[in-house]
């Protein structure tokens, strides 16, 4: 068993899975994955580019001894006899459409085998449920047969993993409180421009024992500090899903974290790891590297170098992390997925009214719904 380190390399990356700046050539990816004593562990998803995600990562681990590695894997939408529709993604293998819960062991057996194999491995050492819509949250049946892939020795631990958007707070929290004594690991957005809602789940991570591994710790980038606008994105880029004018205002921010960063001789990238590793149950941290179009952009192999020299040993005191979470305070600023107060309308894959029950699992942890996931 190789654990995760306190910093990842997610296949996410590079341009070719998830429309973030370029696209890296196969070598110059590889490359990029191919972990190393300066970062050890990979995240991989079975969901990215169909199953090229895998098969790139297994060749950036290639000829690696097992134990010099930690395999981060994730499973839950169905890329196996359904299409793909469009931004929506793959369904979830939950869908009632494809299948009952008497099928949902089957199919994540099967997925983690088609998923180990393309990745040339014989067992993940995480295992990650993959964007689940309402019934993954909830079922039994789906922690029982993630539970008994790693009885089965497919993965030595198993986590979740909300997304792709922003949201799911009291869903992830409901799901601890039902199957916490499971589950060992969660993947949720946080960074210090970005710290609601995935900071109100912490208190819960940190309850059950869940540790935390965080992702978008670059915030869309900026944190590489080589986007200049909204208008160097590309038509097809991720990040135009984001508000107009996040950019301007987001490297307002930067610049208030800017002499605190450079006070530590950090890059920001590195201020962000450095805060985001001192919340609460946070053990890892994985930002997006983007290789940014134009003349200004830093080489995406530079921005690997950085996250390699975060340290995992406490940087910031009490008083500049408190510092840096006023200045990048989020509270409110955008619509939530999964259960919401605001949600209207029929149940979607990723988004669905709030109960009574979710209400009082967030009261138990001093969340009133309507005034801490409400859009100001």
């Amino acid at each position: 068993m190789s654990v995760p380190g306190h910093t990842a390399l997610g296949a996410w990356s590079g341009g070719r899975f998830m429309h973030f700046g370029e696209q890296l050539d196969d070598d110059r990816l590889v490359t990029l994955l191919r972990p190393g004593a300066d970062i050890h562990t990979v995240v991989t998803a079975d969901a990215y580019g169909a199953g090229e995600g895998d098969l790139v990562v297994g060749r950036a681990i290639a000829g690696l001894p097992r134990d010099a590695y930690s395999l981060i894997g994730a499973v839950g939408h169905d890329i196996y006899g359904t299409k793909r529709d469009g931004s929506k993604g793959f369904p979830r293998f939950t869908s009632p459409a494809l299948r009952g819960e008497d099928g949902y062991a089957a199919y994540l057996r099967e997925a983690t085998e088609r998923s180990l194999e393309r990745c040339g491995v014989e067992r993940f050492d995480v295992l990650l449920l993959h964007n689940p819509d309402r019934i993954g949250y909830t079922s039994p049946a789906v922690w029982e047969a993630m539970a008994g892939l790693r009885e089965a020795g497919l993965c030595d631990a198993i986590g979740l993993a909300p997304g792709p958007a922003n949201g799911f707070t009291l869903d992830v929290i409901g799901c601890l409180e039902r199957f916490g004594h499971l589950i060992d690991w969660a993947m949720l957005i946080l960074n210090p421009l970005e710290p609601w809602p995935g900071k109100l789940a912490l208190p819960a991570c940190e309850r059950h024992g869940v540790r935390v591994l965080a992702r978008v710790v670059d915030y869309g980038g900026l944190f590489h500090d080589d986007v200049p606008d909204e208008d160097s994105l590309g038509e097809t880029d991720h990040r135009r899903y984001r508000a107009a004018g996040w950019v301007e205002a987001g490297r307002g921010r930067l610049n208030e974290l800017r002499p605190m960063a450079e006070r530590h001789g950090l890059t920001l990238l590195q201020l962000s790891a450095a805060w985001t590793l001192a919340q609460p149950a946070v053990e890892c941290v994985a930002p997006t590297l983007i290789q940014e179009a134009g003349a200004h952009a830093k080489p995406v192999e530079a921005k690997r170098a950085e996250l390699a020299a975060v340290s995992a040993k406490p940087v910031l005191d009490e008083d500049e992390l408190a510092a840096i979470a006023a200045i990048g305070d989020n509270t409110g600023c955008m619509a939530l997925k999964g259960a919401s107060p605001r949600h209207e309308g029929d149940e979607r894959p990723d988004a669905w009214p709030l109960d009574d029950e979710l209400r009082e699992v967030g009261r138990r942890f001093g969340i009133e719904a309507d005034r801490d996931l409400s859009l100001r």
